[in-house]
């Protein structure tokens, strides 16, 4: 008789416990439920993530809009001023210091053009010259002018 008994107590432990254990789980789910609806009591589960489905679809709409408006952007971008080289230099003994340069400015297709001032005692002379592809158009450059578009050049995107 008292075997029986033992027996019972152990399954009626067990049941306890798992009874004990799926209520713990019935209450996360429960308070993850709750999470989800957001308190909101009218609408259920279905509703909620039907809602971020659609949310998510127009959210998806606009990232490939702007991703196409930064490939736009990317491409009119070529054609902006986007490096700069500056050389300094003194072409003239009787003056002092370096006052006179050569400053080289391109797009991001290397085209473009550089400036040269040569300065002196008596006046300041300023040359332009055009760039295409890295290289003079129509135009003998001098070696700062050379320098310019290779300072110009390293500059990265």
């Amino acid at each position: 008789m008292l075997n029986g008994i033992t027996f019972d107590l152990i399954i009626w432990g067990i049941i306890f416990f798992w009874l004990v254990f799926l209520s713990i789980i019935f209450y996360n789910l429960y308070s993850h439920y709750q999470k989800l609806t957001k308190g909101d009591n009218k609408k259920g589960l279905k509703s909620v993530l039907e809602e971020l489905l659609k949310d998510f679809k127009e959210e998806s709409i606009k990232i490939e809009e702007l991703t196409q408006e930064i490939q736009k952007l990317q491409k009119e971008n070529l054609y902006n001023i986007q490096k700069i080289g500056l050389v300094r230099f003194n072409p003239f003994s009787e003056t002092g210091g370096n006052q006179s340069f050569s400053l080289a400015l391109l797009n991001g297709e290397e085209s473009g053009l550089v400036i040269t001032s040569l300065h002196s005692r008596e006046m300041t002379r300023i040359y332009s010259k055009p760039i295409k592809k890295g290289k003079a158009e129509g135009y003998e450059l001098s070696a700062e002018e050379k320098q310019a578009i290779k300072v110009a050049k390293k500059v990265k995107n």
